[in-house]
């Protein structure tokens, strides 16, 4: 587990995930009796953080020797939550070394480096998988057995707000770490959430064809961990459309610098020709069509209607785990048995794709057509932009 003292690889992917797993007694075969243990080697730059983890939690492994750990053939799965200038570099390491891989996205820096791991993967034999987690979540997956049951008829249009307030880091601390907001870390919420939204699209309502993307850097000086002020030459919001196939418009707006007014920190609303539905991280409330409402538009008389009240929520039916864990056991299944695993790296490809081509549409201010990416395809960046069919678009209103 490299770089597990970060964030998300503490939290989620070491306490809530492979510790759980362990502490549960391993990941339950399909034969439904079997179970594989797991064990970790946290890998790292600094050993005293190393070792102050591994002593909290009763760890045995950690070296801040990543080759050394590579060449062991006691640890199967390599697992990368490096910042994501390090991660292209580790990984090659690891498929040299014939380890699966099971990564935090994006995968690379460019479309053309992510393209490239999952080539050498391919090539290797190997195993490999990235983190698709919020497809896990509990409102995604109700959303899920909607979209199955046939609930919106056709669907035509998918709405979504992400995001909250950042805090700039000099009366309040930030809640996200500074590289976040330099560009030339890797940080941008479109690198960051793009990818997000491209494997949500896609499993959910179909293939992304399209972007049209506008990115703004709202708060142009942040406050670092150590007090010191710094110029912020990220993005910390975007505002984009993207046409799916199939006709489905889905226009999601992705900000740290908003005021959260809505049920959680991210929600996106369905509408169908049959009905509509608002999910959450946890939530979902569906209108059918047999009990629309018939709203009438009248500005000069007060609207005392309770909107809200229309909405049924829809029951979980089951329990939901956490996502991050529940897809890390796939992957561990899909590693020792061979079980499905559709999250690959060349899935990674097209979300970095995304990304890149969303900041390329900021930039250009056109909307850009994403073409089809298979482990063949014989394409730069610069290919994209030059080569897809594109259309002038205007101007977001009020953008800067």
């Amino acid at each position: 587990m490299n770089g597990v003292s970060g964030r998300m690889g503490y939290r989620q992917h070491l306490v809530r995930s492979i510790l759980a797993i362990r502490e549960q007694g391993g990941v339950l075969l399909a034969d439904g009796e079997t179970r594989v243990q797991v064990e970790p080697i946290l890998v790292g730059r600094s050993e005293k953080k190393l070792a102050d983890l591994a002593a909290k939690h009763g760890i045995e492994h950690y070296t801040t020797d990543l080759d050394e750990a590579l060449a062991d053939d006691r640890w199967q799965i390599y697992a990368d939550f490096l910042v994501t200038k390090a991660r292209a570099v580790a990984i090659k390491k690891a498929i040299a070394a014939g380890k699966a891989i099971y990564t935090e996205k994006p995968t690379a820096e460019s479309f053309e480096e992510a393209l490239e791991l999952a080539r050498l993967a391919d090539e290797a034999g190997i195993k490999n998988g990235v983190v698709h987690d919020k497809l896990y979540l509990p409102g995604l997956q109700k959303l899920k057995r909607l979209i199955d049951s046939g609930f919106f008829g056709r669907i035509l249009s998918v709405r979504g707000e992400f995001g909250y307030w950042v805090f700039e880091g000099d009366w309040q601390p930030a809640q996200r770490p500074s590289w976040n907001y330099r560009s030339e870390d890797g940080g941008g919420i479109i690198v960051d959430m793009f990818p997000h939204w491209n494997y949500v699209l896609e499993n959910l309502f179909g293939r992304v064809e399209s972007v049209y993307a506008k990115a703004v850097t709202e708060i142009p000086e942040r406050v670092d961990e150590r007090g010191e002020a710094y110029p912020a030459t990220a993005d910390d919001a975007a505002y984009a459309i993207f046409e799916l196939e199939g006709g489905v418009v889905a226009q999601l707006n992705s900000s740290w610098t908003t005021r959260v007014n809505r049920d959680e920190l991210v929600e996106f609303q369905v509408d169908g020709t049959h009905g509509s539905a608002v999910v959450g991280l946890f939530g979902c409330k569906i209108q059918p069509r047999n009990a629309t409402p018939k709203p009438v538009w009248n500005p000069d008389l007060a609207d005392d209607h309770d909107y809200a009240g229309d909405w049924i929520e829809s029951p979980g039916n089951r329990e939901f785990e956490n996502g991050f864990k529940t897809q890390w056991e796939e992957f561990i299944r899909h590693v020792v048995e061979d079980a499905p695993n559709e999250f690959d790296f060349l899935a990674g490809a097209r979300g970095v794709l995304l990304a890149e081509q969303g900041l390329a549409s900021s930039r250009e201010g056109r909307r850009i057509e994403l073409p089809v990416v298979t482990l063949g395809s014989d394409l730069s960046t610069a290919d994209v932009a030059a080569d897809v069919a594109t259309t002038e678009a205007p101007a977001f209103a009020g953008a800067r």
